[in-house]
């Protein structure tokens, strides 16, 4: 019958056994994971940095624990290897040795330096082998955390930071090319300011990788967790917008010259248009009477000054400024064109109205002659005064428009059947 001791009846030689090799296993893994942390490239990076914020004081403790580790690692070896050495002195240990032995498994027989955040105020403490691994498990976690997390950062965003850094600097050179400058572009400035942004974002991914982690940590929940891209992010889309707006500005100097010869086109042709207003307004004014006529404006100058304005720009290589100039260019010759259409439009609109009475008039005539009317003296009168009117100068179009209605009823008047008149029988 076994003898019971401090940590209770002591075990048999199989329960020895079946501890010593379970004890066996997790020392070859915890000497695995220690010796993969020292081998870690996020360890020897953490060693090398000039550290800051809270990367800085998490790896302090880190570098504490890893220390502590190795010091509790060696005396779990020890206390193991004077268990394995007590167990192999003979095939069937005594009754001693086995309470022996079971005082080394179970027993508090490692005697360590007392850990600060252990919870007593004594120099040393004494652990059972079970709790040297339990508490060298949750320390490589802590330390596992620092190291994994400070790797996953600077593995993804450095690199990224670079690529768009090089990006940036084909984008600068593409922009001052084309003038777009500090100063005197608005995206010359948000330049200026991606860099300074790019800098700091790398210095501080650098220096403090921790404070670039969002989400649970790697050890304690796999995929849990990334590398916080928000800063990295919105200095890309910032790029992307600077790099369109040189793209559109790179465009400009390409067909500027097609551009500015089309914007010539159009204001010619509305200068053309008002002329020729101006020349149906005084024939208005003299072939119809009491007529109200809108005035017809003069030339465009200010877009003509802008037009000279913006081939000095392309002369001077001034893209920046020639590319905005341009779009409001286009825009407003444009609504020039459509505005001294709309004033010839209105300034002939006597005369079209002239014009539509006179075809009416002839239309009707037609009309009484098919119907053997041509020599109808009645209609002849009517006509020739309806006439007179449309054809003098000046024409008074409500004089002559209600001359051609009173024809029109006329000539009704003589197509219309006669009336069926029936006596009585």
């Amino acid at each position: 019958m076994a003898v019971a001791g401090p940590t209770g009846p002591a075990l048999s030689r199989e329960e020895a056994d079946r501890a010593l090799a379970r004890l066996g296993a997790e020392h070859e893994a915890v000497e695995s994971s220690l010796l993969a942390l020292q081998d870690h490239a996020g360890r020897r990076l953490l060693e090398g940095a000039e550290l800051s914020g809270t990367t800085r004081s998490r790896w302090e403790l880190a570098e504490q624990l890893i220390a502590r580790l190795w010091t509790y690692f060696d005396a779990y070896t020890d206390a193991l290897e004077t268990a394995r050495e007590l167990r192999g002195r003979r095939r069937w240990p005594t009754q001693g040795e086995l309470s022996e032995l079971t005082d080394l498994l179970r027993g508090t027989a490692v005697t360590l330096p007392a850990a600060p955040d252990a919870g007593t105020t004594r120099l040393s403490e004494q652990l059972t082998l079970q709790e040297l691994v339990d508490r060298m498990n949750g320390w490589y976690a802590q330390a596992l955390d620092v190291v994994v997390t400070a790797d996953a950062v600077w593995s993804a965003l450095p690199a990224r930071i670079d690529l768009l850094a090089a990006e940036l600097q084909r984008t600068r050179s593409l922009a001052h090319s084309v003038g777009v400058r500090p100063g005197e572009h608005p995206s010359g400035d948000d330049l200026e300011d991606i860099t300074r942004e790019l800098a700091a974002l790398r210095s501080e991914v650098i220096s403090d990788p921790l404070a670039f982690w969002t989400g649970s940590s790697p050890s304690s929940a796999p995929g849990g967790g990334r590398p916080d891209t928000r800063r990295y992010d919105r200095a890309a889309r910032a790029l992307e917008d600077v790099r369109r707006e040189v793209e559109a500005v790179l465009d400009v100097r390409q067909d500027a010259e097609q551009r500015l010869m089309r914007v010539r086109d159009v204001l010619s042709r509305a200068d053309r248009t008002l002329v020729e207003a101006r020349q149906a307004r005084a024939e208005v004014l003299s072939k119809i009477a009491a007529s109200v006529v809108p005035a017809v404006s003069g030339p465009p100058t200010v877009l003509y000054e802008q037009l000279s304005a913006a081939a000095e720009h392309r002369r001077c290589a001034r893209w920046h400024r020639l590319s905005p100039l341009l779009d409001n260019l286009e825009q407003r010759a444009e609504e020039e064109l459509l505005r001294a259409r709309e004033s010839l439009t209105a300034v002939t609109a006597p005369l079209a109205v002239r014009a539509e009475l006179r075809g009416r008039l002839d239309a009707y005539r037609a009309k009484a002659a098919r119907h053997g009317f041509a020599e109808d003296p009645f209609l002849g009168e009517r006509y020739d005064a309806a006439r007179r009117m449309l054809w003098s100068a000046p024409c008074d179009l409500v004089a002559a428009e209600g001359a051609v209605l009173r024809y029109q009823q006329a000539v009704a008047e003589a197509l219309a059947p006669p009336a069926d008149v029936r006596g009585d029988s």
